[in-house]
């Protein structure tokens, strides 16, 4: 039996990182082992659940079925186990993803206790302010930030935090340009956002109980946290960011909060499990952890 369960593990890191190599080396064995396993497991099964070429590796219809029941056995399997072994005991790898600067400066900083209360735990992570394939890139969880209700899914996710927005320009661009003093003067000056429709992002603020949205004009487009704040602290224009995305810039002077009247909806902080809404005992563990202490942050 244990086999079987071996088959399971090394097909479900090839079908989700779509590369034998990489399977290799995350499970820490040979090219040619898990190649012979999969062959192995096709040849039992009677079928055959991947297409591979030189450049990729993709399912067949079986492999779709036989890749959701297997996720599935192994994390009821895992369950089992770490419910008899206790919390102290988790072990393995956990993939985490997540933006680039709130990785930096919140998730990173709240993982050390985390770890060294699971010393037999690794946590390999993926930063990047583009979207990825969750399922491609065999995610285990992925930390987003967004405004409004998720996207329809068919993954998992729990909200960790609330982080408050706010919208912000350097001393050096106020000097030559003014400060707006409401948002609908923002149409008159230069505006950083974040890749929008036709070039255009809207801005929403409620004052006295009164909404106003606001088309901001775009000056920069940018598709990261990081060259957003970058352009911002550069006197390149007006930018919204999170206030943990500016909040050393802001206490050492080189931003300053504009139209701090205006309320703008907080960035909801999620973690979003690839797997569906019942993540792996390990998952659930820094989920847990992460809630606890971005929470407290927030």
């Amino acid at each position: 039996m244990s086999d079987r369960w071996q088959e399971m593990a090394v097909f479900i890191r090839v079908a989700e990182g779509g590369s034998l190599s990489r399977a290799a080396r995350e499970l820490e064995v040979s090219q040619p082992s898990i190649s012979r396993i999969l062959g192995n497991l096709e040849a039992r099964l009677g079928t055959t659940l991947l297409l591979r070429t030189t450049r990729s590796i993709s399912l067949t219809e079986a492999g779709s079925l036989y890749l959701e029941r297997a996720k599935y056995l192994l994390a009821e399997m895992e369950e089992a186990e770490q419910a008899t072994r206790g919390v102290d005991s988790l072990h393995g790898v956990i993939r985490l993803a997540m933006p680039v600067l709130y990785g930096v400066r919140e998730v990173i900083p709240a993982l050390a206790t985390f770890l060294a209360r699971h010393p037999d735990l690794r946590v390999e992570m993926i930063m990047s302010d583009a979207r990825q394939n969750l399922v491609t890139d065999g995610v285990d969880v992925a930390i987003r930030l967004g405004v409004g209700p998720l996207e329809d899914s068919t993954f998992g996710a729990r909200r960790l935090a609330l982080v408050e927005r706010l919208v912000v320009a350097a001393p050096s661009y106020l000097a030559t340009h003014g400060a707006p003093a409401n948002p609908s003067e923002l149409t008159r000056h230069h505006c950083i956002v974040q890749h929008g429709l036709f070039g255009r992002e809207s801005w929403r603020f409620t004052h006295d109980q009164t909404v106003t949205s606001v088309d901001v004009p775009a000056k920069l487009w940018i598709n990261s946290a990081p060259g957003i704040l970058a352009a911002a602290v550069a006197g390149l224009g007006i930018a919204l960011a999170t206030r943990i995305m500016v909040k050393e810039e802001l206490r050492m002077g080189q931003l300053t909060q504009l139209l701090d009247g205006y309320r703008l909806d907080p960035a909801e902080v999620y973690a979003i499990f690839p797997a569906g809404p019942r993540p792996s005992a390990k998952v659930r563990a820094i989920v847990e952890h992460l809630a606890a202490s971005l929470g407290a942050r927030a």
